[in-house]
């Protein structure tokens, strides 16, 4: 890291931070749950607050996933918004033009994961609710959680997980291609960065998504798992083996609640 690049990892910090205190707000707020009919408890991420409408829901579930992501995603990305930085200074250096932008390549990324979030919206809303309609769905919900940890699990252990873990520890492929010169390189890179973070970390994801969505510990420990598997040197072998442990939990929860029913 470069001396010049200390104000932009302070400004990371403090809105990690920020990020954080918030997400840890909204979670204590959003703790209850409801038992359902098969052994597993209904996030009050899932239901609407009395007269809530369901617009006004959805708004509310997408700012609070925005704000996590923030939190979760912003130290990983951060070596790339300094690649990129660092880029458009060298071209500036060079007397080249480079108008790109910090802003809009972190806007670019995030709003990946926003749709994400409204993607995962609507699949858990239709889940919630079909379950809270009929006692045999809501039956189904734990073997269905097996079914996607094992899923998760999969993905992380094919080359595919590869492919994109590989962009993401190192995208200088993308700027030897797609050299910066406005602002509109900068958000399609973020968004193309974002679109490559999201293909490479859905499967974790998942696993917050079925497991807790609204648990801290667990949102901590995928947001350290993304973070070593983008930056630490063992990266790669990081993500088989977190593969492996979720797909054997996926195989365990999926056999204990059809060996239950």
């Amino acid at each position: 890291m470069r001396l010049s690049d200390l104000p932009a990892v302070l400004l990371a910090l403090l809105v990690t931070i920020g990020a954080w205190a918030v997400t840890v707000h909204s979670a204590r707020s959003m703790s209850s749950t409801m038992p359902m009919p098969g052994g597993w408890s209904m996030s009050m991420a899932w239901m609407s607050m009395g007269n809530q409408s369901a617009l006004a829901h959805a708004a509310m579930f997408l700012v609070m996933w925005a704000v996590m992501m923030v939190a979760m995603m912003l130290p990983s990305v951060l070596p790339a918004v300094l690649l990129h930085r660092g880029l458009l200074a060298s071209r500036v250096g060079r007397g080249d033009q480079a108008n790109g932008s910090q802003w809009l390549l972190v806007a670019g990324y995030f709003s990946i994961w926003v749709l994400f979030g409204a993607g995962a919206y609507v699949i858990g809303m239709a889940i919630a609710s079909a379950a809270m309609r009929s006692i045999h769905v809501s039956l189904l919900v734990p073997a269905a959680t097996g079914l996607a940890l094992g899923a998760a699990g999969v993905f992380q252990l094919t080359s595919w997980k590869q492919v994109c873990l590989r962009h993401c520890r190192s995208p200088l492929d993308f700027f030897a291609h797609h050299p910066i010169r406005g602002a509109s390189d900068s958000w399609r890179f973020g968004l193309h960065h974002g679109a490559y973070c999201a293909g490479c970390c859905w499967g974790l994801m998942v696993i917050q998504l079925v497991l807790g969505i609204m648990s801290v510990p667990l949102m901590a420990a995928v947001a350290l798992v993304i973070l070593l598997e983008k930056q630490w040197r063992y990266g790669e072998m990081l993500a088989r083996v977190v593969g492996a442990a979720t797909l054997a939990a996926g195989i365990l929860l999926f056999l204990r609640a059809t060996i239950h029913r």
